[in-house]
């Protein structure tokens, strides 16, 4: 009979429970406010959410069409001057809006846009960076076009995960744009013999002459424009070999 009494306690409890998360959901199980654009829909869960399965893309789209994301308001109104670029949106391989936004402020009260995904872009726009991002307005960045990923994954700009001090530096002899070396933008590759007193005639009746036939790779040997530290480097590959 006790028992009898207290599992129809708990089954009265759980169903008040349940019936207040569906009748009154903004206070009993919201994890924030809205954000200040969805501010109307505070007390209108189910314009946004399914009962017992949550926040759906569907919903989302029922608003915000994907194809006029940064182009026309909800409201069908022009976008005179979106800040943002947001063209990106009509290339996802999936409509995936939760994935990346969360409406609710919550413990992140100001980051109500949650942790973007470049897995979700199709193969071919992953590659193309500066169609979602501006080219960063250093020195040497403003001289570099496209292929990003050869010095940046996407899981972080910062670090690179390259750094050209590792195989070469630059001094006065070499105050140069990446042109000169890197061919058709292609960072991967290098030439020296972009600059008119590189030839390779030259360069190889100067290596053979001191026994270097294998002069191909230049960095190996000249990781600046110091000719006695490729010496230097040259004659302790060769003490190694």
């Amino acid at each position: 009979m006790k028992y009898n009494i207290i599992t129809l306690i708990v089954a009265i409890n759980l169903t008040l429970l349940v019936l207040l998360a569906i009748l009154i959901p903004q206070f009993m199980i919201s994890p924030g406010k809205p954000i200040d654009a969805h501010a109307d829909l505070t007390t209108d869960c189910f314009a946004c959410h399914t009962a017992f399965i949550g926040s759906t893309a569907d919903k989302c789209i029922a608003c915000h069409r994907v194809e006029e994301i940064g182009i026309t308001t909800t409201q069908g109104l022009p976008i005179a001057k979106e800040k943002k670029n947001v063209a990106f949106h009509q290339q996802l391989i999936e409509e995936d809006c939760v994935s990346c936004h969360s409406d609710h402020k919550g413990v992140q009260a100001f980051r109500p846009i949650g942790q973007f995904s470049h897995r979700l872009l199709e193969p071919d726009l992953q590659q193309q960076c500066d169609s979602c991002h501006s080219n960063p307005g250093d020195a040497l960045h403003l001289k570099i076009e496209g292929n990003c990923a050869e010095c940046h994954d996407q899981e972080a700009w910062i670090p690179a995960t390259f750094n050209h001090a590792d195989y070469f530096r630059f001094d006065r002899h070499h105050d140069t744009d990446c042109v000169s070396c890197h061919i058709d933008s292609d960072y991967s590759n290098y030439t020296c013999y972009g600059c008119h007193e590189h030839s390779r005639s030259k360069i190889r009746e100067e290596h053979v002459e001191e026994g270097i036939y294998d002069y191909e790779v230049c960095v190996e040997c000249h990781r600046s424009g110091d000719e006695e530290e490729a010496e230097r480097i040259w004659r302790s590959q060769r003490f190694k070999s």
